[in-house]
């Protein structure tokens, strides 16, 4: 068997990281495209990471250099298979001490949606973008994060192909809808053994009854949020609505506080805030049922939108009948509540991934394609904690699992002038300390840059709603 050809290596540590990867790759040039992929998802920036940038080359005029139409190559058209990097990907994650899951995590169930122009792209259309409030023509992911109130990363990535997209449309076997792409996402979380308390997702996917049925049947526990006005059916002088079934709980005010009871949340800054929360009942879901409506508020007198949160969960309460009977653990009020606050996460992580490391920014049309940006992305990201969390045997006294260290070298100094790879002995490396530090890049104009360039790395600020214990 004729040996390997030595590979040019990466960026400082992120060699040893792609390194992991080699045996997965079939040639020279495919060990080259993932380093010089990942070294330009990481390299700063003052521009959307399209494959031109990646490759420092100008944005219209650099699209035919050599440089860029080898990643597009390798993106596009090379024989590699992204299920088996993004599997590499999590066994190196799950199998270090510092990332590994634990049963107190939770499962983050949620899509992300990312304007696009035209229709020759697989998998675009007219969808709901929750980031940007509004309808529009774009390509959605569903996507699955594994969380607790320290650390965060991808699990896996599907998108939606809308029914325009089928022969047959909804009735063509092919189609899928985004919560039956999760409840599949859920289930192989599972077989991978990823252990957590809990999947949590917001109202799109809380809403579905046979979401919820879905999980249920497949051994998956939840908390999800359901819309305040959300209908069931009840008698007539019963509560219809989660928000009805709320104001029938008893309150005198905190010091009589009736049916609440009081849950101090401690967040990332080191604040607390009083929380009440409740069990209330709603047609079929109630204390003791398979279904249970928590409510948690920051004011029970007036429920505001914005701070009440209205949880549905199959998480039995403590002495109830159900607890003897569910195959997981009761979970009380405070429990209950903890696991819905660390899915804030999700905002935090689609901040990095997407404003930083270019989620969105891909320039192809196939959906193998898509998918291998998608995981590359999640593969820059990953190496992101690998190379910023301490050694695992730097355990306590120090920084606490998922905690960010203080930087210790310079920061990057800005893009490459030269449709090349953009200075991969030096950029790549400060960015990654940059990102995992949150340190601030400074902002150095260079020649491929735009008229209105794009926001350098700056330090991301903390969830506003998860707990930190």
């Amino acid at each position: 068997m004729t040996a390997r050809r030595p590979c040019p290596p990466a960026p400082g540590a992120l060699e040893q990281y792609a390194a992991g990867f080699d045996d997965l790759f079939d040639s020279l040039a495919q060990r080259r495209g993932f380093r010089q992929y990942l070294t330009g998802l990481l390299a700063p920036r003052e521009r959307n990471k399209t494959l031109t940038c990646l490759a420092g080359a100008e944005p219209v005029t650099g699209a035919q250099h050599p440089a860029v139409q080898r990643l597009q190559f390798f993106l596009s058209e090379s024989p590699w298979e992204h299920e088996r990097i993004n599997a590499r990907r999590l066994q190196r994650l799950l199998g270090d001490p510092r990332t590994a899951p634990h049963p107190g995590g939770v499962l983050v169930i949620d899509d992300s949606g990312d304007r696009k122009d035209g229709r020759a792209t697989a998998n675009v259309g007219r969808q709901w973008l929750g980031r940007y409030g509004k309808t529009d023509n774009a390509v959605v992911t569903v996507t699955t994060l594994w969380a607790d109130e320290n650390v965060y990363y991808p699990l896996d990535a599907v998108p939606y192909t809308p029914a325009h997209h089928f022969e047959k449309g909804r009735a063509d076997p092919g189609f899928r809808t985004k919560w039956r792409i999760a409840a599949q996402l859920a289930r192989q979380a599972r077989a991978r053994d990823v252990p957590f308390r809990a999947a949590v997702a917001d109202g799109a996917y809380g809403d579905v009854d046979d979401f919820r049925c879905e999980l249920h049947a497949a051994d998956v526990p939840f908390v999800m949020v359901v819309k305040r006005r959300r209908g069931v059916w009840a008698y007539g002088d019963q509560a219809h609505t989660p928000v009805d079934a709320a104001r029938e709980l008893a309150w005198h005010g905190p010091s009589r506080p009736g049916d609440w009871t009081p849950i101090t949340r401690t967040f990332r800054d080191g604040h607390t805030a009083t929380w009440w929360a409740a069990d209330a009942t709603l047609g079929f879901w109630g204390p003791d049922g398979l279904n249970r409506l928590v409510v948690a508020t920051t004011d029970p007198a007036t429920l505001p939108d914005k701070s009440t949160w209205y949880l549905v969960t199959d998480l039995p309460r403590p002495g109830s009948p159900c607890a003897a009977q569910s195959p997981h653990p009761p979970a009380d009020l405070d429990e209950v509540v903890r696991i819905y606050g660390i899915r804030n996460w999700i905002e935090q992580s689609y901040k990095q991934v997407k404003d930083e490391l270019g989620w969105a920014d891909f320039q192809v049309r196939t959906d193998r394609a898509i998918r291998r940006h998608q995981t590359l992305v999640n593969c820059a990201f990953s190496f992101c904690w690998e190379a910023g969390l301490p050694p695992a045997a730097a355990n306590p006294p120090g920084p606490e699992r998922g905690h960010l260290n203080t930087p210790t070298g310079p920061l990057a100094p800005g893009p490459s002038r030269r449709p090349q790879l953009a200075d991969p002995r030096h950029h790549a490396a400060t960015l990654v300390e940059g990102l995992v530090q949150h340190a601030p890049t400074s902002s150095i104009t260079g020649l491929d840059q735009r008229r209105q360039p794009r926001p350098t790395t700056q330090p991301l600020p903390d969830p506003a709603l998860t707990n930190h214990r």
